[in-house]
């Protein structure tokens, strides 16, 4: 029976390795502090809240230690930590306090008089009080922990296609993306990374985070996002693994720390959210760090699928296999599996999806079929050796002329400009062809709109080309790091109707 208490082992095998380091001190939580610290919060919250299994902790912070330590007693004791997104206004925040229903929220100083405004979720309590629950606990948890199909977190996805649906994380799931993990990236306990994603974010936890926890490997966490400081930390540290999605190793690799560390200690880089561009590719294979391209989602796992670095160049823009402990076919819009290099949705199965959406079984039915397949919404391809590639989303794919057009393709084209730095491509209402293409280019240097749409003629069919091209300084990002296309959309709309 796979355990729960993951601490409590590694605090017996390896008392004094480092867990936990807080980047910007150092100050470090070795594992017998951790599990001490974890187990006594645990006893803290229920003699000061009165909580017990299955009530939810929200908290509103960004990055800190005390997050972590609320999460270890979460898995402690069976309490459910629910992250709430620090960027969302305060009708947003009120939504997600509703739906979950939190028996107690913990914010930092900057961000306590928004809690203290939301209806529900009392009381508030200061972040720092953590300490002072660890310290005031008359002992630690007992045996009656959690079970493996019981909840552990609630992380709400973006919302961008409506209302955020709360993906319900279990034990079981954190368990299975662990394994899945290790065999795939071959985790060891000497292993070393940063952890500078958001927590209200999957990433954050489930990316390398909870898989370190696990096979006893040392985390620096930091509070937010900083390429200089994570790539001297990296230096410094002897990191063995990095990882982020494209921009943020972009934004490493335009550093000018970049050109001053060797990383001859990195083993590779793993990169997920969308596709790394080749050019971005090669930035890192010249100075040494192998890409293992991955694919994941908050609903599965996140640790779904795994490129071999060595594959990186010669399978460019694949995401690789299905890990381990993960099931997946393709299929059309029947049902039916789809034959090699054919464009259909990924479906997914496994230990490692998710039980289904909080108070919302609508949802869940509609995600996870009666077979136990979850339906992501992907669409992809599976090439002749059984690598998997990302074409789209099924609702970012439009049809031009009655041709199905993946804007995927279309950035992949684009990132072939020398001048291109950055690229996003939606679909827009058209009243020849009903939808076309709006190319949305941060160029880098001199680049027209009639050159992006020149090298566009070379490279795609005609119905392929898109007919408008925005030059940006920048593309918006989303809460992920990720391109936020509903914000492209929404700023296309309005100087069109300017």
């Amino acid at each position: 029976m796979p355990r729960t208490d993951w601490l409590s082992r590694n605090a017996l095998y390896t008392p004094d390795a480092p867990a936990l380091v807080w980047a910007p001190t150092g100050e470090t939580y070795t594992y017998a502090e951790l599990h001490r610290a974890g187990a006594r919060l645990a006893k803290g919250l229920a003699e000061r809240f009165a909580l017990s299994k299955g009530d939810r902790i929200a908290v509103l912070a960004e990055n800190t230690t005390e997050h972590v330590l609320l999460f270890c007693a979460a898995q402690t004791a069976g309490y459910v930590l629910v992250p709430l997104n620090f960027r969302l206004a305060p009708p947003e925040l009120q939504y997600l306090v509703d739906d979950s229903d939190p028996h107690v929220t913990f914010a930092s100083e900057g961000y306590r008089d928004t809690a203290q405004d939301l209806d529900g979720g009392e009381p508030v309590v200061p972040l720092g009080a953590v300490e002072d629950l660890i310290e005031s606990a008359s002992g630690e948890t007992g045996d009656d922990g959690p079970d493996l199909d019981d909840p552990l977190m609630i992380l709400y996805t973006s919302g961008t296609t409506g209302r955020p649906k709360g993906a319900i994380i279990s034990h079981k799931m954190l368990f299975w993306n662990s394994v899945n993990t290790e065999l795939r990236l071959n985790l060891t306990a000497e292993d070393r990374s940063f952890n500078a994603a958001p927590f209200y974010h999957t990433g954050g936890w489930n990316v390398l985070l909870t898989p370190f926890l696990h096979h006893g490997a040392t985390t620096y966490l930091f509070p937010s996002f900083d390429p200089g400081a994570v790539l001297r930390t990296c230096e410094e540290e002897d990191m063995t693994i990095l990882w982020g999605v494209p921009t943020m190793l972009k934004m490493m690799a335009d550093h000018e720390a970049f050109d001053e560390v060797s990383l001859d200690s990195v083993r590779y880089a793993v990169v997920g959210g969308e596709a790394m561009p080749e050019p971005l590719i090669r930035t890192w294979q010249d100075k040494g760090v192998p890409i293992r391209q991955g694919f994941g989602m908050t609903e599965v796992g996140v640790n779904c699928f795994s490129l071999p670095e060595r594959d990186a160049l010669r399978k460019i823009g694949s995401i690789g296999f299905p890990n381990f402990y993960v099931d997946a076919t393709v299929v059309d819009e029947d049902g039916d599996e789809v034959p090699p290099n054919t464009t259909g949705e990924l479906l997914l199965r496994g230990p490692v999806v998710t039980p289904g959406y909080w108070n919302d079984p609508a949802a869940t039915d509609e995600a996870i079929d009666e077979n136990g397949w979850f339906h992501t919404g992907d669409l992809v391809e599976v090439d002749e050796e059984g690598y998997y590639y990302v074409v789209g989303r099924k609702h970012d794919m439009f049809i031009s002329g009655g041709e199905n057009v993946y804007p995927a393709e279309i950035e992949s084209a684009l990132y072939e400009h020398p001048q291109v730095d950055e690229a996003a491509v939606l679909g827009v209402p058209d009243d020849e062809w009903g939808e076309v293409g709006a190319a949305f280019v941060v160029p880098d240097g001199t680049l027209s709109p009639e050159a992006v749409t020149a090298h566009c003629r070379e490279h795609l069919a005609g119905y392929k080309v898109p007919k408008h091209v925005r030059l940006l300084d920048n593309l918006p990002l989303g809460d992920s790091g990720k391109v936020d296309k509903a914000a492209l959309r929404a700023r296309f709309d309005a100087a069109e109707t300017a």
